[in-house]
């Protein structure tokens, strides 16, 4: 796997678990859990003896987790990771010599910084995925925001202080390529093999970061005349029209489509913070994306687009969180 496709698979994960493990063997069950909730990524961090151990037994005995390895603090260590499988290496500052090494050896990494100094370091050696660490304690989302204008191409792995009461302020950040969190992961759920648990919050993380939630419904008429009838009845219910060139919107809830379009009856609205990300979560269970209907924003960032299945006769529309 590239460096670009590994980003774009953790992009569209979001949630990477970051993993103190004391016990190599519950490596597996671990990483098991993980994915039967839906994430496929795991950093396993060089805090314990264990942490070799494990991140060799995820690599050989689970094809489907892509394990990499933090708190990676010199080239040696990078090197005992890579070796014991590691697909890319993580750390809480950022080393030049282990940079240098990593991409000397085709090795994705993604040092901490704190400071803008330490992003233009970064950027100096070629990288642009940097880790935003500790993300609270150094300001969190309004951090990341300042950060944007200056540095508009470098995206982000926030990690330190998130968990599920404020996950959905960085997923709503355009910087942020993912999250790293523990909350999901601690040592207490680990050592005391609530596998069940663990599966249970990857679900919640994963399905808390794309922030879906209902925008509207569409309904189909067949011409404008129709479309202005069908609002016209509306206004009845104490509902306000605004008239657009395709639609009519009934204050923001229902759209009167002034031609069939897609869906028997309609279509239902969502919205999410990234519909790329969404796809990917929504393909996992049996959704797919009609590819003639993307529409983008002026930055090439997918805006719209709608599923090939319908609900109740109505199809699925996503709108990216404005």
């Amino acid at each position: 796997m590239t460096k670009k496709e590994l980003f774009k698979e953790i992009h569209d994960i979001g949630v990477l678990p970051v993993v103190k493990i004391d016990d190599e063997n519950n490596a597996i069950p671990l990483a098991k859990a993980l994915n039967k909730g839906g994430i496929s990524y795991i950093e396993i961090t060089f805090r314990t003896d264990a942490a070799e151990g494990a991140i060799r037994k995820i690599a050989n005995e689970c094809p489907e987790i892509v394990v990499g390895a933090g708190t990676v603090i010199n080239p040696s260590l990078a090197e005992k990771a890579v070796r014991a499988g590691a697909s890319f290496i993580v750390s809480a500052g950022l080393n030049v010599e282990t940079v240098k090494w990593c991409i000397s050896n085709g090795i994705p990494v993604v040092p901490g910084i704190a400071t803008p100094s330490e992003i233009e370091l970064g950027l100096s050696l070629g990288l642009d995925v940097l880790k935003f660490f500790p993300a609270e304690t150094l300001g969190g989302v309004s951090m990341l925001k300042a950060l944007s204008g200056p540095f508009p191409k470098v995206k982000f792995i926030a990690t330190g202080g998130i968990d599920m009461t404020n996950i959905q302020s960085y997923a709503k950040a355009p910087n942020v390529l993912a999250i790293g969190g523990s909350w999901m992961v601690k040592a207490e759920l680990i050592n005391g093999e609530k596998w069940e648990e663990i599966a249970t919050l990857a679900a919640e993380a994963r399905e808390r970061f794309q922030g879906l939630e209902f925008a509207h419904v569409g309904i189909n008429t067949p011409n404008e005349s129709a479309a202005l009838e069908v609002a016209s009845a509306l206004k009845n219910f104490s509902m306000k029209d605004k008239n657009g060139n395709s639609s009519i919107f009934m204050n923001t809830e229902i759209e009167v489509v002034k031609k069939i379009y897609k869906g028997g009856n309609g279509h239902l609205a969502f919205r999410c913070f990234d519909v790329e990300r969404t796809l990917r979560y929504l393909s996992e269970k049996g959704f797919q994306v009609d590819d003639e209907t993307f529409s983008y924003d002026a930055r090439g960032t997918i805006k719209s687009c709608y599923l090939r299945q319908e609900i109740g006769g109505f199809a699925i529309h996503l709108i990216k969180t404005m």
